[in-house]
């Protein structure tokens, strides 16, 4: 009999580590692998882990590898990157009973320019009714839940208003506000595919993440704060913005109190920004 090879995302944590998972992130554990649950998951993961880069910044080695993620998100109360929030997150999704792929997808430069192959990640997830979403805990300013993958219509929430179209050879975009924001293959892939991409980001001097470091989370009342170098930005709900510069002291205090990330040192390059898109 032939074997069919997928690259569903399958479970490598145990009852013991996903519930450590499930504490970090605030959450019960659920009772069935609903949509309900998912998204609600889905907006607790935004609100305790950071986005952020500053494992470049720090000089701090990172492995694309799930068991490996889930150490140095859970145990190590960092964050990360889409590659490691969307890696990690898969990890528990898959220990909790939900389908997961994960999809490479190319993140738009303005309306029209692609960035390279493989340089975002985001997640397929089935729940049990077999309803399918868009999960992405790992792209910054984005959706608060997760998006229904096979909804072609105006799907508002708290992010904002977001739209699935198709856009040729079988991908997707999605759009926010009618902009594109990146180009969904929808061919499953293993998270060892991306590593050359990944590479780039943390080594390319052209990559807008090893400018200068960024963390970025949402708040609980559907607000944003985010750390752009030594920038506090912090944004209502309503839209509502306010800016100050920090001192070094500050901003060590910043990134271990209001991000919960332990850093003992200033990154690199704390006096550089990165571009507005957080």
């Amino acid at each position: 009999m032939q074997t069919l090879i997928t690259a569903e995302v399958r479970p490598v944590l145990d009852h013991a580590e996903v519930d450590s998972y499930l504490r970090r992130i605030g959450a019960e554990r659920p009772v069935a692998a609903d949509a309900g649950s998912l998204r609600e998951l889905h907006r607790r993961h935004l609100v305790t882990v950071p986005y952020n880069n500053l494992a470049i910044h720090l000089d701090q080695d990172v492995r694309l590898d799930q068991r490996w993620l889930f150490e140095w998100i859970v145990p190590g109360n960092r964050g990360g990157m889409c590659y490691e929030l969307n890696g990690a997150f898969a990890a528990l999704l898959a220990g909790l009973g939900y389908r997961v792929e994960l999809l490479a997808a190319r993140v738009f430069l303005g309306r029209r320019r692609l960035a390279l192959p493989y340089s975002h990640v985001a997640l397929r997830v089935e729940a049990a009714d077999g309803s399918r979403w868009l999960a992405d805990v790992g792209f910054g300013k984005h959706s608060h839940y997760p998006l229904a993958l096979d909804d072609r219509g105006e799907q508002a929430e708290p992010g904002g208003r977001f739209r699935l179209a198709e856009a040729g050879d079988g991908d997707l975009d999605v759009l926010r506000a009618g902009v594109p924001i990146y180009r969904l293959d929808q061919r499953a892939r293993e998270l060892g595919e991306f590593a050359g991409t990944y590479w780039w980001t943390r080594t390319a001097p052209d990559s807008p993440y090893v400018r200068a470091p960024l963390c970025s989370r949402l708040t609980a009342d559907g607000g944003r704060v985010t750390l752009s170098g030594r920038v506090l930005t912090v944004t209502d709900a309503r839209g509502g913005r306010a800016k100050r510069e920090l001192t070094d002291a500050d901003v060590l205090d910043t990134y271990r109190t209001l991000f919960g990330l332990p850093v003992d040192r200033l990154p690199n390059k704390t006096d550089a920004r990165m571009p507005a898109w957080f």
